[in-house]
């Protein structure tokens, strides 16, 4: 598949995956900005792109399971959605989740994205088919 993208900013760095599309799914987005991540307070963070994401697509922003191991550094709302329509600045929406302020440097990777299909719905209001679960929502497994 290709994607049109723009670098708006000059230190922009192409998504790219980290072992290749073979043994990875999601492409390292990276920071066009320092500045330093204060824990609980979100951040949006430039990457300095612009994507033109096709119609029947969505670009999923996920964290980076290193730097929320290591540093409780997330993505508050993942999967982020990128939609087909948007042409803005692509921005990740940072949470230190620790407990110290955590640097982020100019060309540091910060999240990833992954390139989904989704399927397009329209809705039938109707009488909906009975289920063995019903309306059993949290905790109707019996699990806590």
């Amino acid at each position: 598949m290709r994607i049109k993208i723009k670098r708006i900013h000059p230190d922009a760095v192409l998504p790219a995956y980290a072992h290749g599309p073979e043994e990875d799914a999601g492409l390292d987005l990276r920071s066009v900005q320092s500045f330093t991540l204060l824990p609980g307070l979100p951040h949006a963070v430039p990457t300095g792109l612009q994507l033109e994401i096709p119609p029947g697509f969505e670009g999923q922003v996920r964290p980076r399971s290193g730097l929320a191991l290591k540093h409780a550094i997330t993505v508050p709302n993942a999967p982020g959605t990128i939609d087909p329509g948007y042409r803005g600045e692509v921005k990740v929406i940072l949470l230190n989740l620790g407990n110290n302020p955590f640097p982020i440097a100019v060309g540091d990777r910060i999240a990833q994205l992954v390139v989904a299909r989704y399927e397009a719905v329209e809705w039938e209001e109707t009488q909906l088919s009975d289920s063995v679960r019903g309306q059993g929502g949290f905790g109707s497994s019996g699990r806590a």
